[in-house]
């Protein structure tokens, strides 16, 4: 049975919810969320048995990628258009040598996806339009230097081909993928492992959270550490989101001391005190925050309640205004927010989320409700497209160019209409070999060349000895 949106309770979770509802005026306090009907979600999967605090499924505005089962990592990459049952032995992407823990899709080409691997590796794809119709074992780019299994992946958000990684061996690198190269490395010490990987709104900085309670907030390319500070006093995992590009407000959400779930919100100029703090409720499972900038609403995505709370922030006190939440008897395993440009602005659909389950993914519609049928522009101002900020060798030296904004109307709009495709893999990308494929190659010449010349001196010798 399909689950639907109900109405918040009035309980403890939300000590200033109602009361925010009744004084605040908002243009976003009746959003809902509609589930899409059953006909349109994507089933039958036979999902991966590799365990983190991932959110297990990432999409495009063309592609969602989930890793599978099977040998080789396997990776299910579908275009949106082919809902319904998965079939058995559909196309993946198949060129690890240990499962996939994390994934994630360039923002400016939707046809990009990197994976990061218990192999120690990441590797990045070109997807063609409308999907795999085979097997897809070789990668535009295979980027090696860590020394133990990658678990995180993030593309930076302003720079194009800027990756950043997170490993089990306590750093966090930063690749120019069209090079193959790490450009920069980041230790962050015993810290343990790494529990969630965030680029800043404007590609500058770097959030990672870890299993030592702590959050650290990096400038990676001048190799200094901006802020660190135990956000939470729970010993289960911790996850983090930026707010507004250069307000440095961070959201953070984690556990209490007697395992309940809250979050509190921080001003990296002063990490000494919390700004804010919220109690959430005494679920055991790990929260996802994401958090959409044209609306400023916040949406915490709980893993294996299937519920999603949302909230408007704020500039002044309380900040934080509870706004409602969806509910659903369907736990989630996984939950991803999708690039704003996959809305449709034409149902006055603000965010689109994917949740996953045990065996398919569903998407779920946040809309405001609005009688005209006309482009609302105060609830979609202009928004970045396909064109990135800057290129990777000019923000490897200090670029910081952001990405232009264009219209969310879908007539006239000149940077990809919201849903818009953008480009595609083939069209934007050209790999250099990294050093370490260039030496193999000089090594296999090297070695056919000595075989060469042992032949020559071979014939020479039976020639003079005939």
């Amino acid at each position: 049975q399909r689950s639907r949106p109900l109405s918040r309770s009035r309980t403890p979770d939300h000590p200033t919810a109602m009361s925010s509802r009744i004084v605040r005026a908002s243009k976003f306090r009746h959003v809902f969320c509609e589930p899409e009907k059953a006909d349109n979600t994507y089933s039958g999967l036979s999902l991966s048995t590799q365990t983190g605090d991932h959110t297990y499924v990432k999409g495009s505005t063309k592609f969602f990628s989930v890793a599978v089962r099977g040998g080789g990592g396997p990776v299910l990459v579908l275009p949106f258009e082919k809902t319904g049952r998965v079939a058995p032995g559909a196309p993946v992407i198949t060129g690890h040598h240990g499962n996939v823990f994390d994934t994630d899709w360039n923002p400016f080409n939707p046809n990009m996806v990197a994976t990061v691997s218990d192999d120690s590796t990441c590797k990045v794809w070109g997807i063609p339009d409308g999907g795999l119709t085979e097997n897809l074992s070789e990668p535009l780019a295979d980027l090696r230097g860590h020394g133990k299994p990658v678990t995180f992946v993030q593309f930076n958000p302003a720079a194009n081909n800027v990756l950043a990684t997170a490993s089990k061996d306590h750093t966090v690198k930063i690749w120019d993928v069209e090079k193959q190269e790490d450009k920069l490395t980041v230790e962050y010490g015993d810290g343990g492992l790494v529990q969630d990987l965030q680029w800043d709104r404007e590609g500058k900085t770097v959030l990672v959270s870890s299993k030592d309670k702590k959050f650290r907030v990096f400038d990676v390319r001048a190799n200094t550490t901006v802020a660190e500070w135990a956000a939470h006093e729970g010993a289960k995992c911790s996850k983090g989101v930026f707010l507004e590009a250069g307000s440095g407000k961070v959201m953070t959400v984690g556990f209490t001391k007697q395992s309940g779930r809250e979050m509190r919100l921080w001003d990296l100029r002063d990490t000494s005190k919390k700004v804010k703090k919220v109690e959430i409720d005494t679920a055991s499972g790990v929260i996802f925050p994401f958090y959409d900038e044209d609306t400023r609403m916040l949406y915490l995505a709980g893993k294996g309640d299937g519920n999603i709370r949302y909230y408007e922030m704020g500039d002044e006190k309380p900040f934080v205004y509870g706004i409602d939440e969806y509910r659903s008897s369907q736990s989630a395993k996984g939950v991803f927010m999708l690039p704003k440009r996959s809305v449709d602005v034409m149902r006055c659909e603000v965010v689109k989320f994917l949740k996953l389950t045990t065996s398919a993914v569903e998407p779920l519609h946040f809309m405001v409700p609005r009688k005209s049928e006309a482009f609302q522009d105060d609830l979609f101002p202009d928004h970045a497209g396909f064109t990135p900020g800057t290129q990777a060798d000019a923000w490897f030296d200090g670029a910081d160019d952001q990405p232009p904004k264009t219209s969310m109307n879908p007539s006239g709009s000149s940077g990809g209409a919201a849903g818009g495709a953008g480009g595609g893999a083939a069209a934007t990308f050209k790999v250099a070999k990294s050093a370490s494929v260039l030496q193999k190659e000089l090594d296999a010449a090297n070695a056919r060349i000595a075989e060469l010349e042992a032949e020559v001196a071979a014939l020479k010798a039976a020639a003079g000895s005939a």
